[in-house]
């Protein structure tokens, strides 16, 4: 990756972040729609503060983001997976500092209800609809630049909706 970007935004560093795939207990995986993406859905992720662990900055994220904490960690990405904003993107998003993300990826349980998810808990809210979906439609789903990333993940996480699904009485 990186080699249709401009010289210097080549030159970037990526940002460091996490990602959550949040099973349910059906084996589905929760994603949402951002406002400023409307026609693509998007898994929980974000950036890893200073003097914080990636573990940490997970939840932090999840709560941010989608209101609720309440999952357990069952699986987490064997290397730091990454990608580049399209160019016309590199000088707007992150005040320009950066090319792309590099993130550690976790799967995780979710352990509460749905009724514990509240896109709008945090304050300013970055999506306006959530659903569960399988994990091989994600791909689909991501905006164009985050596709190949979401491959990677289906690929590297595809055991776990049968590991997270809960039989049925």
């Amino acid at each position: 990756m990186g080699a249709d970007l401009p010289a210097p935004a080549a030159e970037l560093p990526y940002r460091r972040g996490v990602g959550a795939l949040l099973f349910n207990d059906d084996g589905a995986v929760f994603v949402a729609r951002r406002l400023d993406t409307r026609d693509a859905w998007q898994l929980p992720q974000g950036g890893i503060h200073k003097r914080e662990t990636p573990r940490q900055a997970l939840f932090r994220e999840l709560v941010e983001e989608i209101g609720t904490d309440r999952a357990e960690v069952i699986a987490r990405s064997r290397r730091w997976l990454r990608y580049d904003l399209p160019p016309e993107l590199v000088g707007r998003v992150w005040n320009g500092r950066y090319r792309g993300q590099e993130q550690r990826w976790f799967a995780l349980r979710f352990t509460g209800t749905d009724a514990d998810i509240d896109l709008a808990a945090h304050g300013k809210p970055e999506f306006d609809a959530w659903r569960w979906s399988a994990l091989e439609d994600l791909p689909l789903l991501a905006v164009s630049f985050k596709r190949a990333l979401y491959r990677d993940l289906v690929d590297e996480f595809r055991f776990i909706p049968e590991a997270s699904a809960k039989p049925h009485p």
